[in-house]
């Protein structure tokens, strides 16, 4: 326990880097430096100050004002939610872990892990650092998340036969598991290596972090559009400022602050201002339908961005694919007597649709045989008492179990 609290001390906790969330105010002005709406919050305070000056109503002023403010809290509303998508996404790490520390077993946050710490890995647990393994029981990880693969790795504590090899694949590295990885069968004990922004994962995360924020085609063409029009307003405006001027040949203050005004209301027509609230609402209405989709979009503009995209590049399990095997065809003369074997002769556990432990194929079998059976009861009615576990040379699995009728009924998988 000392030692651990030292290199906690030294290491940090064993957690990914989170960026500070910028306040409510800050998203809300952020969303006010847009091209665009710089224009218009531009153009809002000429058409005030004509108003003001002209004795007029400020309905315009209103009007203007109304669409950015509209606009900024659109754009808020859609990065608070999605942040908050994001942040659940996260809390799904396990927080705890079983933990060997000054020679007892203990339940330790896993933000307190710190290499060297000996941890106890079972199916249904979550990696919760990058570890080497030094105890190995049929102990198979899923590691889909970091390397695509779909199937379970089998993982040993055996030293790799490197031979001259220097940069081992993640999925070849059989000896390691890796924070993010789930264990789906078997049990063993491994050492924590890597914590926190140390890990695979924090390597991953760092990238993410440093990712540069490009424009999108949309946000790009809307900067050119804003650029000329600012161009071509101020051009306008002046032109038609000094040719006035010189054409009446009146240099009388009065005439140069009408013949200004008149400049300035020009401009204040020329500026299309529906054009960020359509594009706004627009991007909106995108945004929702997405979102009835299970697709989180964190900014209003990547929506187009996405409606353009011709072609993506994506790892297929765990994206396309759900990583998960269903029974599509069975052949026997007696389909019950084979679902019964199947639930027996098996390690997985389902606790509901979501909440499943175990090899993805014995999951697969289970969810075949719930249609003939409550598992549960049948496990009471057939208790376990004896078994020879699946194991690479055997290639089989076989359990005995014992009935009511004080019989042993035996079955291999």
């Amino acid at each position: 326990e000392e030692t651990a609290k030292i290199r906690l001390s030294e290491n940090g906790p064993n957690k990914l880097k989170e960026e500070k969330e910028p306040s409510l105010i800050s998203r809300f002005f952020k969303q006010l430096t847009d091209p665009m709406i710089i224009v218009l919050i531009f153009s809002a305070i000429v058409s005030a100050g004509i108003a003001i000056y002209a004795n007029e109503s400020f309905t315009d002023t209103l009007i203007i004002a109304f669409v950015v403010i509209v606009n900024a809290i659109l754009g808020v509303y859609q990065e608070n939610k999605a942040a908050k998508a994001i942040k659940a996404l996260n809390s799904m790490s396990s927080p705890y872990s079983k933990v060997l520390r000054d020679n007892k077993i203990k339940s330790v946050k896993t933000t307190d892990l710190v290499p060297g710490d000996v941890i106890i890995l079972e199916a249904g647990d979550a990696v919760p650092a990058d570890v080497r393994i030094i105890e190995s029981y049929n102990l198979k990880v899923e590691e889909a998340a970091l390397t695509g693969e779909s199937v379970p790795i089998e993982k040993v504590s055996d030293a790799l036969k490197l031979k001259k090899q220097k940069n081992v694949p993640l999925s070849e590295q059989t000896n390691m598991a890796f924070m993010g990885s789930n264990v789906v069968y078997g049990r063993g004990k491994a050492v924590v290596i890597k914590s926190g922004m140390q890990t695979q994962m924090g390597k991953i995360a760092h990238y993410i972090e440093n990712a540069k924020d490009n424009k999108t085609p949309l946000q790009i063409k809307l900067n050119q559009l804003s650029r000329i029009l600012s161009f071509a307003v101020i051009i306008i405006c002046v032109f038609m400022f000094l040719f006035k001027i010189f054409i009446s040949n009146d240099f009388s203050i009065h005439n140069i602050v009408n013949t200004f005004m008149l400049a300035i209301s020009l401009a204040v027509a020329a500026i299309p201002e529906g054009l960020a609230t359509v594009v706004t609402i627009q991007l909106a209405l995108g945004v929702t339908k997405m979102a009835k989709h299970n697709a989180i979009i964190r900014k209003l503009t990547a929506v187009e961005t996405l409606g353009c995209t011709q072609i993506i590049c994506s790892d297929k399990t765990g994206t396309l694919t759900q990583n998960v095997m269903t029974v599509t065809k069975t052949f026997s003369e007696n389909e019950k007597t084979l679902a019964m074997a199947l639930s027996l002769c098996n390690d997985a556990n389902i606790k509901d649709d979501k909440n499943s432990f175990g090899d993805p194929t014995e999951i697969a079998l289970l969810k075949y045989s719930e249609q003939f059976f409550d598992i549960s009861n049948l496990k009471n009615n057939y208790r376990r008492i004896f078994e020879i576990p699946f194991s690479s040379e055997r290639k089989i699995m076989t359990t005995i179990h014992s009935s009511f009728e004080n019989k042993s009924i035996q079955f291999t998988k």
